[in-house]
């Protein structure tokens, strides 16, 4: 496992109701799997471990998961969703490509539908590493596995599923973490998931190899801030739900990175110097001071974008 890959494993659950499910799949020196559950609404939990943030959403006809962790997760994940419900999982929708977001699904029965942006499907099936955070041709779990936890329906700006209080609307405003991000929406509960085009108050990855965008982030963040009806947030990987006005913060936030980064490259500087000089200006408080790396791949996406 990689180090990016033990670290989302050990992100931390808070929030209003923790429900524990351990799962350990046979003997191994490796610590058990450990998926936590936060109610969010009556018909609504995240689902934190693993890998990026998982919503449970329930509806008449079954449960319906957003984004699935990392691989060898898809079990404990199911477990975890049996604590809570009876009702069987016929539906994944995946906010994009990134493996700790999409791979757990392999584990799932073939008759769970899966539902992706059209180039989500397309950069799932390319594996391309992400940038500045894999090298080298990686390894299609999805080939491997014959298949199994590929989209099998896509959109191209906006699908809505289901009616009345199970209804999900899904949007694509654009690029920016990468070129698929799916917004999903549950408008009875005034509830959306905007996976890591939010990910925590830090730089979020820029993933260029898959149709991420840096100049184009900030613009698409605006637009999912502005979705109506909309009063809570479930971020890629914080710890706690945020509010659209934390969105529309953040996309500021983006914005001022992307100013510095441009003003350096017109004025005749590199990004080695932007990687020196930034720093989390004053107004974002509460943001952390990203790392040198972030900072680096990050400038460097915004510079080969820049003319």
């Amino acid at each position: 496992m990689t180090r990016r890959m033990r670290g989302l494993a050990a992100v931390a659950a808070a929030g209003l109701t923790t429900l524990t499910v351990a799962a350990a799949q046979g003997p191994s020196p490796a610590a058990p799997k450990v998926v936590t559950v936060d109610k969010v609404r009556d018909t609504l939990y995240v689902l934190k471990g693993g890998g990026g943030n998982t919503a449970l959403f329930l509806t008449a006809k079954g449960a319906v998961l957003v984004d699935t962790k990392l691989p060898g997760w898809g079990q404990p994940l199911l477990d975890a969703v049996r604590t809570v419900t009876d009702k069987p999982v016929t539906m994944v929708i995946n906010t994009h490509t990134h493996y700790d977001h999409t791979n757990g699904q392999v584990e799932f029965p073939a008759s769970v539908e899966v539902v992706a942006h059209e180039n989500t499907k397309r950069f799932m099936a390319e594996a391309n590493p992400v940038y500045a955070l894999q090298s080298g041709p990686q390894p299609n779990i999805f080939k491997e596995h014959g298949g199994r936890g590929m989209p099998s329906r896509t959109f191209r700006d906006t699908l809505t599923l289901n009616s009345g209080a199970d209804r999900i609307d899904l949007h694509y405003f654009g690029r920016a973490h990468t070129g698929g991000d799916t917004y999903v929406v549950f408008p009875a509960l005034g509830i959306m998931h905007v996976g890591d085009t939010f990910p925590t108050r830090d730089l979020p990855i820029m993933d260029k190899n898959n149709g991420g965008s840096g100049v184009a982030f900030a613009e698409t963040l605006a637009k999912a801030a502005a979705v109506s009806g909309v009063t809570t947030i479930i971020n890629g990987h914080n710890a706690t739900t945020m509010t659209p006005a934390d969105v529309k913060t953040y996309s500021e936030y983006i914005r001022d990175f992307v100013t510095a980064v441009q003003t350096a490259k017109h004025g005749g500087k590199t990004v080695e110097d932007v990687v020196a000089s930034w720093t989390t200006p004053a107004k974002y408080a509460g943001y952390n001071a990203p790392q040198p790396a972030r900072v680096k791949a990050d400038a460097e996406v915004i510079w080969g974008e820049t003319k």
